[in-house]
């Protein structure tokens, strides 16, 4: 029988008294881990995130020159994509990652989580509320993380069922090409209201918010740009609207994936009494699913095809979570935990298996 600290030198985790020793041990092993990139982060970090902002804005340029002779078909298919590229790029690898403080660390106003405005329709700090603090938080906690089916959806058995769930499998697909309006109103947390735990009042300077930055956003895509395309106003406006819509599906796509597929668990209130730091690293584990592919799709999902990394360690640069993705998973391995991953296809189908079967008593 090979002592606790033999099995420990082989790789192996040692024979722990109990689950919540087991959590902690798990915990110091993430946390070492956590460290070891914190001490690593550099000017290649740095180099990365800059270089993606100017692929992001020479694409967003590109597209926007190309639509403004669209008049002519090939400049329209041509500055269409490159504005979805380009609008991907600022919603996934930039605005998310930026809004979760991942490159605070570099001091620069122009990449920090307190400046950056993202072009989306959702205000940052709203944004910000809703997302780093409660969903990261409290990661599938049903009761606590309202992004567990945002308010709308039921995901999970522990969620009551109300008749209109019969009809969620339509409003998922429908709230895909018009996913950042949905975020907006999201975020505005109305079901709090008549809850009584936001106040008529904040509703209310939300609202403001939400509109104005609405308002804003519509105004720079769908009047500015086509106005100023001449006769190619029509083809611009269309052009814009695709772009936005692809953006819009593919983030539905990305987000839905990393968090709903069958194999993901849900967790009640009670499992948050005392949850330790060890625990929660635990939960956010099994709450989360991985999608698998290559650099290019890994850079179009803003990293998030490594969910579970994210959630780990959602203040990490991006770029840095397919270097830990093999350690966490040999962690896993040895902990005898589950680490769900399958390309995205496979978590595609497996999150909307999960929105029909829950979407029946």
């Amino acid at each position: 029988m090979p002592t606790a600290a033999a099995a420990g030198a082989a790789g192996t985790p040692p024979p722990v008294a109990s689950h919540a020793d087991r959590a902690e041990q798990l915990g110091r092993e993430l946390d070492r881990l956590r460290d070891e990139i914190v001490a690593a982060r550099g000017p290649d970090d740095a180099r990365y995130i800059r270089t993606v902002i100017a692929v992001q804005r020479g694409c967003e340029a590109g597209g926007r020159l190309a639509l403004a002779v669209s008049l002519f078909p090939p400049a329209w298919a041509a500055g269409t994509a490159l504005l979805a590229v380009a609008k991907t790029l600022e919603n996934m690898e930039l605005g998310h990652n930026i809004l979760h403080g991942q490159w605070d660390w570099l001091g620069d106003p122009a990449v920090h989580s307190t400046t950056w405005e993202w072009d989306f329709a959702a205000p940052a700090d709203a944004w910000k509320r809703t997302h780093n603090h409660l969903h990261h938080t409290y990661t599938n906690v049903v009761g606590r993380d309202r992004d567990l089916g945002y308010t709308i959806l039921r995901m999970s058995p522990d969620q009551p069922w109300r008749p209109a769930h019969l009809l969620q499998p339509l409003y998922t697909a429908l709230l895909a090409p018009v996913f950042e309006w949905g975020i907006a109103l999201y975020d505005l947390e109305a079901e709090a209201v008549a809850q009584g735990r936001k106040s008529v009042r904040a509703f209310v300077r939300d609202a403001s918010g939400v509109t104005r930055k609405a308002v804003r956003q519509a105004a720079k895509d769908y009047v500015l740009f086509p106005l100023l395309a001449g006769p190619s106003a029509l083809p611009c406006l269309l052009g814009t609207l695709t772009a936005n819509g692809a953006r819009n599906i593919w983030a539905h796509t990305v987000i839905f994936c990393g968090h709903f597929p069958g194999d993901v668990q849900t967790f009640t209130e009670d499992q948050l009494d005392g949850e330790t730091r060890g625990e929660w690293y635990l939960r956010q584990i099994q709450g989360s699913a991985n999608i698998e592919g290559g650099p290019l799709l890994h850079l179009l999902t803003g990293n998030l095809s490594h969910q579970i990394e994210h959630h780990l360690f959602p203040d990490l640069p991006s770029n840095r979570y397919a270097q830990m993705a093999p350690r966490v998973r040999e962690i896993c391995d040895r902990y005898g935990l589950p680490y769900v991953t399958g390309p995205l296809w496979r978590q595609y189908a497996s999150m909307w298996s999960r929105v029909l079967r829950h979407a029946l008593p």
